[in-house]
């Protein structure tokens, strides 16, 4: 949620980021913690979501080089980079489909003031500074330690 005052008061824009990009970023959060290979139910049964949102989110993230994917016995998942060398940013981006406020702030898309319209520009703005922003953090700086996520399990 992002808060601005208006005329009218204060008022909360909701900008939100799709269940898989959240499950993205908490699967990256918790393989971080480990010293080992975790599994996909390990991550699912933590937080409490789906085997199967969970493993297609494992998909997408092995496929663009953040987790690792062992099969067989001994297998698991693994984190494939350093937390320290990722940023929340990329890892939005490589989640999300369409992250603009608007689709006229990706171009022209038939509107009628599209070519003298002062808010593209703003929106544009927006986004870019919400990107540097995610792009300045990263995974290591948003990572719980392994001593909370242990309580979070054993509770």
């Amino acid at each position: 949620m992002i808060r601005y005052a208006s005329p009218r008061g204060l008022l909360w824009i909701d900008m939100r980021l799709t269940t898989q990009t959240d499950y993205a970023l908490r699967t990256l959060m918790y393989l971080a913690t480990r010293e080992s290979r975790a599994n996909v139910a390990g991550v699912a049964s933590l937080f409490n979501i789906s085997v199967n949102h969970v493993a297609k989110v494992v998909n997408v993230l092995a496929r663009e080089g953040y987790v690792r994917s062992i099969r067989g016995v001994g297998g698991g998942i693994e984190l494939a980079v350093r937390p320290e060398d990722v940023t929340v940013g990329q890892i939005i981006a490589t989640v999300e489909s369409d992250m603009h406020l608007l689709p006229c702030v990706a171009g022209d898309h038939g509107c009628v003031i599209h070519s003298f319209c002062k808010l593209t520009g703003v929106l544009a703005n927006a986004e870019r500074i919400q990107m540097d922003y995610l792009n300045s953090v990263t995974l290591a700086e948003v990572i719980p330690t392994r001593k909370q996520l242990d309580r979070t399990e054993a509770s």
